[in-house]
């Protein structure tokens, strides 16, 4: 424990008494106990700076493709010998199965019908409500998201990789903070903020995704859904994390990343070619051209004269951008790990590009029939969710189709990898962190992270306080929005440092 900094401990500490506030009952301490305070504080934040979380993705999307088109997309992440650590195919399933993997197959079904029943604007249940809930929900888990990602992570490899500055983000603000402040408190404040974010957001994604393994498992084999099935599951799978954390990124990540993209291919292709598929090429392509076409627009809706489509966007969109601006410090600095020796135009069309368009033909698929199933067949998806919650959905799909049970179990496999690689790629960043940023950070440094991620999980999903922890988590994404406009102006200016040498060198030559 010699490596670890004074982040590790102050965000340990943290993170227990958060545990035991989350535990507390609302009858021991009435409108102070932890879900009552978060949920206050975001809805005021929603409410008052949802246009600032709009503007602020916004502006991630427009740099990140602005990057593309720039003299600044020659230069490489690493030193001008260095080269890919990992091939393509690799790369895309480490990168995706960090970033979004589990939520995909959790929202692939159950977002665009929720969309569909309660669209954004215009009549439930219609052919326009059908087409904007694919729509949107490919808006929500597409370019805005993933330009969140490849700004941080970025810069976390520019820094690490280039500049040989630690891993950790603190360090990308020195051209802007200074290097004094950057070693002092603000840095300490800065990297304690990611840790925070990390910790918090994995740890509910971990009990959700209990939540919806033991759902399939109560779908498919009937067992009962109870604490203790979920219980079980998280020690199982932390177990099994634990295991993969402690074997490194080049047997335990890598074999699971790219155990999830078979997985996930196989499934979606099943389905499409089971399911109706001429229905859900035509939505996969009507959609992907309204939503290019609409990207804009979307950006920056806000209603402000229609309070329930301003509702609608404040639970939706703005909850989602704040959410990826949340788990940004795990995905940025996961993904800035894995993707040395690239260029910065590689890098970011890759981080951009490759898992839209594999979101887009997901919710198309699944979504798509979901939406074919209530819509033109009657089935009545939407009841298996209001009966049975979200986690129920994409079983309540499945089962409708031939080798219903089959997929269905893949689908459990896919969401257990899901977990497994999450929770591991959680406990590395974590680890990285808190030792200064070490690309190789002690296996106890993991393992207590590691303890610390499933024990949050299993207790607040024993008491309820799941969607407490998620919403502090979301509410470390206000300044840590903040922190990423400086780590914005802090790239530009290093860029252009950069390139002014460059062309000094290239005189000096002549």
């Amino acid at each position: 424990m010699q490596r670890v900094t004074k982040v590790f401990y102050i965000s340990a500490i943290v993170a227990l008494l958060f545990i035991i506030w989350g535990v507390i009952p609302e009858s021991v301490l009435p409108n102070g106990n932890l879900d009552h305070v978060t949920s206050t504080i975001q809805s005021f934040l929603v409410e008052k700076f949802g246009w600032f979380y709009l503007l602020t993705t916004t502006i991630f999307l427009v740099f990140a493709i602005y990057l593309i088109v720039s003299k600044y997309g020659k230069i490489k992440l690493g030193r001008p010998g260095d080269e890919p650590e990992y091939n393509y195919i690799t790369w895309f399933a480490m990168l995706f199965s960090a970033g979004m993997g589990i939520g995909l197959v959790f929202w692939g079904a159950a977002e665009p019908l929720s969309h569909f029943y309660d669209p954004p604007y215009g009549e439930g249940g219609s052919n326009e409500a059908a087409r904007a809930a694919l729509q949107y929900s490919i808006f929500h888990w597409g370019f805005h998201p993933w330009a969140v990602y490849a700004v941080l992570a970025l810069a976390l490899a520019y820094f690490k990789f280039r500049k040989q500055s630690p891993g950790v983000v603190s360090a990308i603000l020195e051209p802007v903070l200074g290097e004094k402040r950057v070693k002092g408190a603000w840095g300490t404040l800065v990297d304690f903020i990611v840790v925070f974010a990390t910790v918090f957001g994995v740890a509910t994604s971990l009990g959700f995704g209990a939540i919806q393994i033991s759902g399939g498992l109560s779908f498919v084999f009937g067992f009962e859904q109870t604490f203790t099935l979920q219980l079980t599951l998280i020690i199982i799978v932390t177990i099994l994390y634990m295991i993969s954390a402690m074997t490194g990124l080049n047997k335990g990540i890598k074999y699971l990343s790219n155990t999830n993209i078979v997985l996930a291919i196989s499934l979606m292709l099943f389905l499409l070619f089971l399911g109706p598929t001429n229905f859900i090429m035509n939505i996969f392509t009507t959609t992907l051209g309204s939503y290019i076409e609409n990207l804009p627009a979307m950006s920056l809706r806000m209603t402000p004269f229609q309070e329930d489509s301003l509702a609608w966007t404040q639970g939706w969109t703005i909850f989602y951008w704040a959410w990826w601006i949340a788990w940004a410090p795990f995905v940025g600095t996961f993904i800035a790990r894995v993707s040395r020796g690239r260029t910065i135009r590689e890098f970011v069309v890759g981080v951009l590009l490759v898992p839209t368009i594999f979101g887009a033909l997901w919710f198309s698929v699944f979504g798509g029939s979901a939406i074919s199933l209530d819509y033109y067949e009657g089935t009545n998806i939407i009841q298996y969710i209001d009966d049975l919650g979200e986690e129920a959905a994409l079983f309540a799909v499945l089962e409708q189709f031939p080798l219903g049970t089959f997929m269905s179990i893949i689908a459990i496999l896919l969401i257990s990898t899901f977990f497994i690689t999450s929770a591991d790629s959680a406990t590395f960043v974590l680890g990285m962190q808190t030792t200064g940023g070490s690309l190789y950070p002690p296996n106890i440094v993991k393992l207590v992270w590691g303890v610390i991620q499933s024990s949050a999980a299993a207790v607040l999903l024993w008491q309820g306080g799941l969607g407490a922890l998620q919403t502090a988590s979301i509410i470390a994404a206000f300044p840590f929005a903040i922190i990423m406009i400086l780590v914005v102006i802090s790239l530009i200016k290093s860029f252009r440092q950069e390139v002014k040498e460059i062309e000094m060198r290239k005189k000096a030559r002549l």
